[in-house]
């Protein structure tokens, strides 16, 4: 039960269902004064909420993006079944009160399933009650050094790796914290996959990968939202354990913040994921030391960030996965953008934004997937314009387009359809 979609399926179209006759029961009243007085009020009411919501959040962008149409109807639809309940509360009786109640809260989880689709932001009830699926061990349980596999260095891991019979069938998830020694950026807790070949007691050396979350947001959004254990088990399990080591730092400080992946005034967040994460990966985990070999990716702010560091840090960074990402980073507009970040100087931002650089410099042995959803009207001739820009500098690219909109559900699907083509620049299997 608790591992039930909650974007589609039985369980939602029940919660739907209930939601409409809920809403129903509180639109149609008998008396008079309710549809010439009540319900007009609050009708007019919701719409006002809504649309002041919307300007506050317009002003004081906590995301760059301004919501979709469709998130501020099922809002709208949210608040105005709470007005007509508590229009009608008052003269009601105790039973009334509480049918009242009980069909204000089908309201309100019907626009939250509603929202919630859009985004693909909790998969599952699990997902959305908060309860993980799979279990955080302890890191230091895992830390310490094996006794290396003997693979062949110029081959494919998967041509001479040989599972040992101790392999564990799944990865397991770890949190662990990495310090912005030399950035100084201060960041949340961090999320490692290690996939069963690591896990066993020989471990080959395994390519990393990178991955940044959306904003608002954090790095556990990869783990619920993205689904990320499950996407990098299928993979393993696949491929005789072996798989990416995935590493989910936090790329803003704080749920609602957004420092773009950039040095800047707002923090030095390029140094943290260029310098202080590989830093610690290197410093704690057993893993593939040539960058070559390694990626970063992301979703959305994520993917902006893939492109930058990618771009910036190409020695680093030579792979990238970048899934619903903006052309450039950015606070809603340029000027907002170079004003925060350099003080209004527009020269030090054009020394840091991606497509600017692109215009110069080459990039022959940097490669890249960009992948949007088919319907996503905003990211999508974004990804085009990046895609174009790239590949005229020099980066094999590939313009992914995937069924749907802007939501996690692309990003889970991305992820999963990428992994063979970073496998493959990673080492780990032949080209497919």
């Amino acid at each position: 039960m608790l591992d039930e979609s909650v974007i589609s399926g039985t369980l939602p179209a029940l919660a739907s269902l209930a939601g409409v006759l809920a809403f129903g029961f509180l639109l149609v009243r008998p008396y008079r004064n309710w549809w010439r007085i009540a319900l007009p009020v609050s009708v007019g009411g919701s719409i006002l909420v809504v649309l002041i919501a919307d300007l506050v959040l317009e002003v004081w962008q906590p995301f760059p993006d301004p919501l979709p149409f469709r998130v501020l109807f099922w809002s709208g639809f949210g608040v105005l079944g709470v007005a007509m309940g508590g229009a009608q509360a008052v003269p009601a009786n105790w039973r009334r009160r509480l049918a009242i109640v009980l069909a204000i809260l089908l309201v309100i989880v019907l626009s939250a399933l509603k929202i919630n689709a859009f985004y693909g932001y909790r998969p599952t009830l699990r997902a959305a009650l908060g309860i993980s699926a799979e279990k955080e061990v302890d890191f230091a349980s895992l830390a310490g050094t094996k006794p290396r596999a003997v693979t062949a260095p110029d081959r494919p891991l998967s041509q001479s790796w040989r599972p040992p019979v101790d392999m564990p069938r799944a990865g397991q998830l770890t949190r662990v914290t990495i310090p912005g020694t030399r950035s100084g950026f201060r960041a949340r807790p961090a999320s490692v996959y290690l996939p069963p070949a690591y896990l066993a007691s020989s471990r080959p050396l395994l390519p990393v990968l990178v991955l940044i979350a959306g904003q608002p947001g954090g790095p556990q959004d990869w783990l619920v939202a993205g689904t990320l254990a499950k996407v990098m088990d299928a993979f393993a399990n696949a491929h005789a354990g072996l798989a990416p080591i995935v590493v989910v730092p936090d790329a803003t400080g704080s749920t609602l913040a957004n420092p773009m992946c950039l040095d800047s005034r707002l923090g030095n967040v390029e140094s943290y994921l260029a310098d202080d994460v590989p830093g610690w990966v290197r410093n704690n985990l057993q893993i593939d030391p040539d960058t070559r070999h390694w990626a970063i990716g992301g979703f959305s702010y994520g993917g902006t960030c893939s492109l930058q560091l990618a771009v910036r840090r190409a020695r680093t960074y030579p792979t990238f996965l970048d899934i619903s990402g903006q052309r450039e980073p950015t606070l809603g507009s340029r000027t907002q953008t170079v004003q925060a970040a350099f003080g209004g100087d527009d020269s030090r931002f054009r020394a840091v934004n991606p497509l600017d650089i692109l215009l110069d410099e080459r990039f022959r042995s940097s490669a890249g997937i960009v992948a949007v959803g088919a319907d996503d009207r905003d990211y999508g001739p974004q990804a085009e314009q990046v895609t174009a820009a790239t590949r005229n500098a020099g980066i094999a690219i590939q313009l992914v387009r995937l069924p749907g909109g802007h939501s996690w559900t692309i990003a889970a699907s991305a992820l999963r359809a990428a992994l063979p083509w970073l496998g493959a620049r990673g080492g780990l299997i032949p080209t497919p």
